[in-house]
């Protein structure tokens, strides 16, 4: 797939799209604290109803914390679940966001992500540390978290309230997923969209903007 001439907007994910993140890091951390009993419970944790609440909007973070403190079994402390949750954040490499930058002085650029306040926050802590960024609205024109909109993705009305907010055609836009449900989800309301397998996806799209 090319860049189209009438493209407008340019839409990214967050996870293993501009943030790299390691599932299998996050529950080995779980396991690691844990009694071998539960760990069948890590393992189907991202799963759980109350993550994909949380990842809505339709529960806050005390309520998040108490139910993961449920689910577990344990007595941990906010900064002990923050901890252990925010485990799977990686790495936000420069190169990312100087693609972004180099993009919005052709497009308009916009995040479409399921994540969640805590995440949110230690990623924003990321940002100031290594980037002196307060947060991603300083970059992108538009910012779309599942737990602010109160949708996730792939339901189609993610998608249709992102079409509805920013104005533009749904064939006007390009979105950039690494979940190929995500990438379905968008296509069906419209949008083409690039599956991202690894970080040459991006590289290789947009070879011509890196030099």
């Amino acid at each position: 797939m090319k860049i189209r001439p009438d493209l407008e907007l340019i839409v990214f994910d967050l996870g293993n799209v501009l943030i790299d993140i390691d599932y299998a890091k996050a529950m080995s951390q779980m396991k690691s604290v844990l009694p071998n009993a539960l760990h069948p419970k890590v393992d189907q944790c991202y799963a759980a109803e109350f993550h994909k609440a949380y990842e809505r909007g339709e529960i806050d973070s005390p309520s998040f914390r108490n139910a993961f403190r449920d689910y577990f079994e344990q007595d941990w402390s906010d900064n002990e679940v923050d901890a252990l949750w925010n485990s799977l954040l990686g790495s936000l490499p420069a190169y990312r966001l100087d693609l972004v930058r180099k993009l919005k002085s052709q497009y308009q650029v916009a995040i479409l992500s399921n994540t969640n306040e805590i995440h949110i926050q230690a990623v924003e802590v990321m940002l100031a540390q290594e980037y002196g960024m307060d947060n991603f609205s300083s970059l992108f024109d538009w910012v779309f978290y599942s737990h602010q909109v109160g949708l996730a993705k792939p339901d189609r009305a993610i998608y249709q309230h992102l079409v509805d907010t920013v104005g533009v055609d749904p064939s006007q836009i390009l979105f950039f997923d690494d979940l190929l449900a995500n990438v379905d989800g968008a296509a069906a309301v419209g949008i083409p969209s690039i599956r991202v397998e690894g970080p040459h996806t991006l590289l290789d799209f947009f070879a011509d903007v890196y030099h």
